[in-house]
C-alpha cells in the first residue's frame, strides 16, 4: 500500500517538472528562446543579416495569420504594397532555406481575436516569445501588454557611434536650417548635424567642431559649429574671462 502511494507521488511529482520545463519555468533547464516576425519584419528584411550574425533566439516563429496578411497583399492592386509583401514573402522563403536556426510557421487561429496584432500579441503571450517588429504602434501595444518587443530601428539608433562635444568632422553642407545662418548636414551614419554659420557654405565640405548632442524620440541630432567661427569663439570667451579675472585681482 506503502510502495503503491510512494509510486503515485513519483508520477507525480515528475509529471509535474515536465510541464514546468515545458513552460520554461523550472530552475536549471532551459527552453527554447522564440522570436515571433511580423509582416513589418520580413518586409524590413535585416532579419536576415541579424540571424546571420548569430545575434537571435534559438527559434524564429512565423504566424499563418503573417503569411496570409502578405499573401492578401501580393494579391492586391496596389503596386508598391504588391512589391513590398513579395519582398517579405522572399525573406520568408530564405529564412527557412537558409537559417542556421529553427524557423517555424504557427497555425494558431486565434479565432476570437480577429486584429492581427492583437493576434501577434496573443501568440507571443501563449509561447512565451519575444516580438520582432519595426511597427511603433506595435511595439507601444506589446509594450503595455507586457510583451518584449524587438525593434531593428531601436537597436540600430544605439549602435551609431558616439559624436563627442570638441570633436572637428569634416560635413558638406546640404541646405540652409531652419534659422538664417545655419546649414544642416549629415554625419555618416545618417545622423543629422545643425551647424551654426555655415548657411553661407550651402554645396561645400567645411571643417565643423561638434558643440552638443541632442536625444529625440525620432533619434539623434548633433550640433556644431564651423570650426573656425568656433575657435573665434572660443578665443573671444578666453579674453573675456582673462579680463575679468585681471578686474578681480586687487
Amino acid at each position: 500500500m506503502f510502495l503503491l502511494l510512494e509510486i503515485v507521488i513519483l508520477v507525480g511529482v515528475v509529471l509535474l517538472l515536465l510541464e514546468r520545463k515545458a513552460n520554461g519555468h523550472l530552475p536549471g533547464f532551459t527552453s527554447k528562446r522564440k522570436l515571433i516576425l511580423d509582416s513589418c519584419a520580413l518586409i524590413d528584411g535585416r532579419i536576415v543579416e541579424v540571424v546571420r550574425s548569430g545575434f537571435v533566439a534559438d527559434q524564429l516563429v512565423i504566424p499563418q495569420a503573417v503569411v496570409s496578411e502578405l499573401q492578401n497583399l501580393a494579391d492586391g492592386k496596389d503596386s508598391h504594397k504588391r512589391e513590398r509583401a513579395r519582398y517579405g514573402l522572399d525573406i520568408a522563403h530564405e529564412l527557412q532555406d537558409t537559417a542556421p536556426i529553427q524557423v517555424v510557421i504557427d497555425h494558431t487561429p486565434f479565432p476570437e481575436v480577429p486584429a492581427i496584432d492583437d493576434k501577434l500579441i496573443a501568440l507571443s503571450k501563449k509561447l512565451h516569445a519575444q516580438l520582432y517588429t519595426t511597427d511603433y504602434n506595435l511595439s507601444k501595444v506589446a509594450a503595455v501588454e507586457g510583451v518584449k518587443v524587438l525593434n531593428i530601428n531601436e537597436l540600430a539608433q544605439s549602435l551609431r557611434p558616439i559624436t563627442l562635444p570638441g570633436e572637428t568632422l569634416n560635413i558638406r553642407i546640404i541646405q540652409k536650417g531652419s534659422s538664417r545662418d545655419q546649414g544642416v548636414g549629415y554625419l555618416e551614419d545618417g545622423t543629422m548635424i545643425v551647424i551654426e554659420g555655415a548657411a553661407r557654405f550651402e554645396g561645400r565640405i567645411v571643417p565643423v567642431t561638434v558643440t552638443r548632442m541632442h536625444q529625440t524620440v525620432a533619434g539623434k541630432m548633433v550640433f556644431g559649429q564651423v570650426k573656425h567661427q568656433a575657435s573665434a569663439h572660443h578665443r573671444s570667451s578666453a579674453v573675456a574671462d582673462e579680463k575679468l579675472r585681471s578686474r578681480l585681482r586687487p
